[in-house]
């Protein structure tokens, strides 16, 4: 089996991940398999929700917090900007207030709640989420490629759409109670009937937001998600780990690609005795990647000799991950 293959044999498979530790090449491979897809004819959105993206980098663009940018024909390239998605975030809830409640202005103590909430660790990875949402839900593309955080923060990200499920489960299940009891209790203004039923109405809309995320994000039908691996002992290790956490969230993993084997063809040639030992310890976790994931491995990928930035070099990686097949 190869990546290439992979993709040609399961054609729903539409939403893309790229996963691992950091530095192992995640943005890499996610802009080398936009290029891929979109050479292909296929309209491709890449995007990273990962704070220290470098997207902007690879493509040697400016997109940072500039929405889905066309880098060539049919590939689209995204930079999520969480501090922005914190202030409309913010901005929305300040407008449903002002409706729900008729306020002309914030009260100081909602806005410095408001405001606080800001601040929270959380908020960041929560208006990442919900950009993410906002993007896979569109259906705007043919392929959408997943530039995922390093392993820790993606197993948050990916756990959100539960934790937030069951949150709006709760709140609902308690307004509708609320409810019940003040109908039993008096009879409602009809104006506070309506505010209670808008209250409702959002929870529902995103909880059905959520649903959808996180039913694409475990489907095995279509989506694929892809572990970026090294020859070495910690990286192998790590991620025999991550795959197993991986799959309590039902994350449908599609194979593995090794990153940055040294060729071992240079072994035959004169070279430095330290480039010789990196060689030898590459073959040995070589040898135990097979062993650990055996058909998983789809790809193998060379280190290349300078860094991958622009079109001409991530068409070389294309290459290497999809063997030149077209």
């Amino acid at each position: 089996m190869s990546l290439a293959r992979v993709f040609k044999e399961h054609p729903n498979r539409r939403y893309i991940e790229f996963g691992g530790k950091g530095g192992l090449g995640k943005t890499t491979f996610s802009a080398a398999t936009a290029y891929w897809l979109a050479k292909q004819g296929y309209k491709v959105l890449v995007f990273s929700v990962d704070p220290q993206a470098s997207l902007s980098d690879i493509f040697e663009r400016d997109i940072f917090g500039k929405g889905a940018v066309e880098i060539m024909p049919g590939l689209f390239a995204q930079e999520i900007d969480a501090d922005r998605h914190i202030r409309l975030y913010q901005e929305e809830i300040r407008q449903k207030i002002r409706d729900m409640y008729g306020f002309e202005e914030i009260p100081e103590e909602i806005e410095n709640y408001i405001q606080a909430a800001a601040a929270e660790p959380a908020m960041e990875e929560s208006a990442i989420f919900d950009a993410v949402v906002d993007i896979v839900v569109g259906e705007e593309y043919d392929y959408y490629i997943y530039d995922l955080v390093p392993l820790g923060h993606a197993l948050y990200y990916l756990s959100m759409a539960s934790v937030y499920d069951q949150w709006i489960d709760k709140i609902t299940a308690l307004r509708e109670e609320m409810q019940e009891y003040a109908r039993v209790a008096t009879i409602l203004e009809r104006k506070k009937e309506t505010e209670e039923d808008k209250i409702l109405r959002e929870l529902q809309y995103i909880k059905q937001r959520i649903n959808t995320s996180s039913g694409i994000l475990t489907d095995r039908e279509r989506t694929a998600f892809f572990f970026v691996i090294t020859p070495e002992e910690m990286i192998i290790l790590d991620t025999v780990k991550a795959a197993r956490l991986f799959a309590r969230y039902q994350v449908p993993i599609s194979g593995y690609i090794v990153n940055r084997v040294i060729p071992p063809e240079l072994a035959r040639q004169e070279i430095p005795e330290y480039l010789r030992h990196r060689i030898e310890m590459q073959k040995r976790y070589l040898r135990q990647i097979e062993e650990t994931f055996g058909a998983g491995v789809l790809a193998s990928v060379p280190e290349f000799e300078r860094d991958i930035t622009g079109l001409d070099m991530i068409g070389k990686v294309a290459d290497a991950l999809f063997g030149g097949e077209a």
